[in-house]
């Protein structure tokens, strides 16, 4: 199983209504009445007996499950129609996440080998259909491939002030305006409320919270990937470079106060000398 973070937020709607016209896909019906954030579709044409299939999570994300490369390449670019915000590409490929999946008789899990095992179909109970944990599995590994793009935006703008943070550290002139500033704290804010608000990264969707079963699989799958952890770097992380944008901002202030006072101090002393 594969997962990417595509773009900011993909229109299921629409993408929908392509895949359906394309008719590549079944369309497999929402499984649950409270999942509505999702596509889930099976290739038509089958290569062995294990199905192919794609979910699409409005959030940007998209997982692919018994698919090759050759196959999910295009997939990603065809839907580059539908998505607000796109990624780049090569970022994109760089962030994937990757696991292996096999049947078993026992009760579906992640093992400890990064290896997910389903329960054999004869084996389950309606809360534990395939469809349903593949979904789980799918919904914790598009979290996570989120949070990488933006580790890897964090890591970017980080790169882009060592200059200025030098600047500092040696006492030379700040080379940056009130504005760019402005627009780094605001670049810094967009971040920590993709993370904090507009994400699950820091709850468990009300989706699991009757379904125990799927709950424990999303919450075991949500600690092998790290994702409370690395949440939590990424907020302190945020939270050292706001202060410094704070602080730069500060220092800027003050140095355009002081150029106003003297301009005003000139301003008195030419009229008082002429």
């Amino acid at each position: 199983v594969t997962a990417y973070a595509t773009s900011e937020e993909l229109h299921l709607e629409t993408l929908k209504a392509h895949l359906i016209e394309q008719g590549l896909y079944h369309m497999k019906h929402c499984f649950v009445s409270d999942c509505k954030d999702a596509i889930h579709v099976e290739a038509k044409y089958r290569v062995d007996n294990e199905p192919r299939e794609i979910f699409f999570f409005r959030e940007g994300s998209v997982v692919f499950w018994n698919m090759p490369e050759v196959e999910r390449t295009p997939v990603l670019l065809s839907i580059r129609t539908f998505e607000d915000s796109p990624y780049n590409m090569e970022l994109v490929q760089e962030e994937l996440e990757d696991l292996q999946y096999s049947y078993t008789e026992d009760t579906t899990r992640l093992t400890n080998e990064e290896e997910i095992q389903f329960q054999k179909q004869e084996f389950l109970d309606e809360e534990g259909s395939h469809q349903l944990e593949k979904y789980t599995f799918s919904n914790a590994l598009s979290l996570s491939v989120k949070l990488s793009i933006w580790e890897a935006s964090l890591a970017n703008y980080v790169d882009s002030i060592e200059g200025i943070v030098q600047d500092l550290k040696e006492g030379r002139k700040i080379r940056a305006t009130e504005e760019e500033v402005l627009r780094k704290s605001g670049e810094l804010f967009t971040l920590k409320h993709l993370i904090n608000l507009s994400s699950d990264l820091l709850d468990t969707p009300d989706f699991y919270w009757d379904r125990n079963k799927l709950e424990n699989l999303y919450n075991q799958t949500r600690g092998f990937l790290n994702i409370v952890k690395r949440t939590k770097i990424m907020n302190e992380r945020l939270s050292h470079c706001l202060e410094l944008t704070s602080l730069l901002s500060e220092h800027l202030k003050d140095k355009h106060h002081t150029r106003l006072e003297w301009m005003i101090i000139w301003l008195i002393f030419i009229e008082v000398n002429f």
